[in-house]
């Protein structure tokens, strides 16, 4: 059963409820200023499984490990230090 979220409109009291989707929506509120309800909207959670999901089937490629091993690495100082020049 779905959860809904009801907020009064005279106390600004928030209550969820569990109902059918056919019930009708709740009207009153149980406070003492007598007032009425509106159902908020809520965002639902979207979890994507299995395969045919975009997401899922094209990840992102990793760095090749050859690249990393052809760079030169840089010196501690940096490339204007007299030590870079060594070389």
């Amino acid at each position: 059963m779905p959860t809904y979220v009801y907020e009064c409109q005279k106390c600004e009291q928030t209550i969820e409820v569990e109902q059918r989707i056919s019930d009708d929506p709740l009207k009153n509120c149980d406070c003492g200023g007598q007032g009425t309800l509106k159902r908020l909207i809520q965002p639902t959670a979207v979890l994507f499984k299995g395969s045919g999901f975009h997401i899922n089937d094209y990840k992102a490629s990793a760095p090749a490990a050859d690249a990393e091993k052809t760079t030169k690495p840089e010196t501690p100082c940096g490339p204007s230090c007299a030590c870079a020049n060594e070389d």
